[in-house]
């Protein structure tokens, strides 16, 4: 388990898709929440593995519900991706066929990169996408096959919609991988892009900020590699059975975003201006 002392968190990664929300539905008194934050002296910022917005459309959802956000706060997959692709083509000087929807266009299209959905191209992006078709899956395909670098905005398999899981970008992953036998490269969690872009925006070292997260295998994972203290939440993807069974353990585990401020209220026992104490460290619970 990494080592983390409550008192010295400073900053949040929050992950939204089962922490902020389950579908369309907020998971909790949202503004309230957000409120509590800041009177705990958090800053924090979003990062999710869900590329199908942009940061624009996504504060614009916050703010729908009541949650304070400017666009430097969103850290999405498909600018996890953008910062991969960087890694190869410094200029943005590649042309990318993308499988996904419309915010990861805009993404890469604002990196630089020149976008196409009709092989051949250098590199393959592939992301949820709600209106794929044979056909889409059969152009990505050919592109591989041509010799594209096959990239993947996320692993996920599912994700949390009010009916319960829906197939996620790892489910049409799976099905490229598959149909070129290529092994995509993983831009977004557990994959370090994204938690090193909000180490960056929040300004703090690893040990100063908590991640939060309902997958294990993507953000706890991902967080646990780069020696950030995890919380997960039980209110999206994971059950208690499956946390439990999870080594090393988060740092703390309990039903939703309200319990862990709930937990972090009570270890402050008041406003943040309170030095950290090395000797209150140790796991939180529920």
């Amino acid at each position: 388990m990494t080592a983390w002392n409550p008192r010295a968190i400073q900053g949040l990664i929050l992950d939204m898709d089962g922490v902020l929300w389950r579908g369309g539905q907020p998971l909790g008194p949202l503004p309230e929440w957000f409120a509590r934050m800041r009177a705990l002296g958090l800053r924090w910022v979003f990062v999710t593995n869900n590329a199908t917005r942009s940061p624009r459309a996504y504060v614009e959802r916050l703010r729908g519900l009541g949650v304070p956000a400017r666009e430097e706060q969103i850290i999405n997959s498909a600018m996890a991706a953008a910062a991969l692709l960087k890694t190869r083509w410094p200029q943005a000087e590649a042309r990318v066929l993308t499988l996904g929807e419309g915010g990861l266009d805009e993404v890469l299209s604002q990196a630089g990169f020149s976008i196409t959905h009709e092989p051949p191209a250098d590199v393959v992006v592939a992301a949820l996408d709600r209106q794929c078709t044979y056909e889409k899956l059969a152009r990505a395909a050919r592109a591989v096959h041509q010799g594209a670098w096959l990239v993947g905005t996320n692993p996920d398999r599912t994700y949390p919609v009010p009916e319960g899981l829906a197939p996620g970008a790892g489910a049409l992953l799976a099905a490229l991988e598959a149909a070129t036998d290529a092994q995509a490269t993983i831009a977004g969690k557990p994959e370090p892009w994204p938690f090193r872009l909000a180490l960056q925006r929040l300004g703090l070292p690893p040990e100063r900020v908590l991640a939060v997260g309902d997958r294990l295998e993507t953000d706890i994972l991902g967080a646990q590699r780069l020696g950030i203290p995890t919380a997960l939440v039980l209110s999206g993807v994971t059950t208690r059975e499956q946390a439990l069974a999870w080594e090393p353990p988060p740092n703390w585990m309990g039903e939703d975003l309200g319990r862990l401020l709930a937990y972090l209220e009570m270890v402050c026992r008041g406003p943040r201006a309170l030095a950290p104490d090395a000797g209150d460290g140790g796991e939180g619970g529920p």
